[in-house]
């Protein structure tokens, strides 16, 4: 029998992987790489609370830092070494927490060894460690592979979609989305790892997460774009070294393009604004939806009329349940909604085209090019 409970057959792992999973596992045992903030905050508790889901070891960046995780959260098993959480038999399922450096390396290898995949956002260093991730992905269809998603949006999204699938907007002409924080703005606050592409490799500020909330709604692709870039704080020292170095990613970042739909879309990404906010606007034809996150009001508004707040039905808002959403994949087969890891690979390849207008200085161009 496998540690799960099911009889093995004598094909091999690799012509297993091939064949569609579609039983049931009672008992899942989950192993931690990396478990920061967010895996503290939401992961960690949120697979405890799941019944027959049992957190079975965690590997952190210090044994010190690992050790204290266990604790807190009774998991018996610490490691130093990420590939010794992939190795554990009594691991079924991996959720991997650590910044993007390692997202790639760490989900083709537990995918490799049998074990579902919960890989933080965001999904990779680039578009090409995304698409290495969903090729693996795609030669194991019976494994999990998902992406944490973006939640910022979450309670509103049902209703959003399902306005425009009546089309309430018309079609669509215009979509602005800003996202203005204070974090950098402090010119003596040291480097965050965020802005090390060492660590956070091509992904900038929170444009990612955010572009991926208008794939979810819209599912349109950008065909050109403008990306000017400021920083203001050219060094800073280093989080670990005490060093000065150079800042290498933006504080500030505008988008500007079309998209494959005809709509001109404005991005503005910011860490040095006093007054934080986060938007997203729809401008159509027949009328335009706003969505002020923090908040917490969804608008609409026809043309000369005045904005009025969206009714959200209790049965279309939604809620974080990731890794409810995780468990009930693995046990039932049902495919992964929020995030796939080829909707990953879209929102990457938007990073990507961003990354290469920033290195240009913000040149227009087709991303045909």
């Amino acid at each position: 029998m496998t540690r799960s409970g099911r009889s093995r057959s004598k094909r091999s792992l690799a012509e297993q992987d091939r064949i569609p999973y579609t039983g049931s596992m009672d008992q899942i045992g989950i192993g931690y790489i990396g478990a920061g903030g967010n895996t503290k905050l939401r992961h960690l508790p949120g697979f405890a609370e799941i019944e027959g889901v049992r957190n079975v070891a965690v590997a952190n960046r210090s044994e010190s830092s690992g050790r204290a995780v266990a604790e807190a959260f009774g998991i018996p098993k610490v490691s130093t070494d990420w590939r010794d959480v992939v190795a554990d038999a009594e691991v079924d399922a991996i959720c991997i927490g650590t910044w993007p450096y390692l997202h790639a390396e760490a989900s083709i290898a537990a995918l490799k060894a049998g074990k579902h995949v919960l890989t933080e956002a965001r999904m990779a260093m680039d578009a090409e460690e995304a698409g290495q991730m969903l090729a693996v992905a795609q030669a194991h269809p019976r494994l999990v592979a998902q992406v944490v998603p973006s939640p910022f949006t979450l309670a509103y999204d049902a209703t959003v979609q399902r306005l425009l699938k009546d089309g309430w907007l018309g079609g669509i002409r215009d979509i602005t989305v800003e996202h203005a924080m204070d974090s950098l703005l402090d010119p003596t606050a040291p480097l965050s790892w965020r802005q090390d592409p060492q660590y956070s490799g091509k992904n900038m500020l929170t444009m990612g997460i955010l572009h991926e909330v208008i794939l979810r709604w819209l599912g349109v692709e950008a065909v050109s774009l403008d990306a000017p870039r400021a920083v203001f704080t050219p060094r800073r020292s280093h989080w670990e070294t005490g060093q000065q170095v150079a800042v290498r990613l933006p504080d500030l970042l505008h988008i500007e393009g079309l998209f494959d739909n005809g709509a001109s879309f404005s991005y503005r990404f910011s860490g040095v604004d006093s007054r934080p906010r986060q938007l997203l606007r729809l401008v159509g034809s027949a009328g335009e939806l706003e969505l002020d996150v923090a908040a917490g009001s969804l608008l609409r508004c026809r043309p000369g009329g005045e904005p009025e707040p969206v009714p959200v039905p209790v049965e279309e808002r939604g809620e974080w349940r990731v890794e409810a959403d995780f468990i009930e994949s693995i046990r039932e087969g049902s495919p992964v909604r929020l995030t796939s890891f080829a909707d990953g690979v879209r929102y990457m390849k938007f990073t990507d085209a961003v990354y290469d207008r920033v290195m240009r200085n913000g040149l227009a161009g087709s991303l045909e090019e």
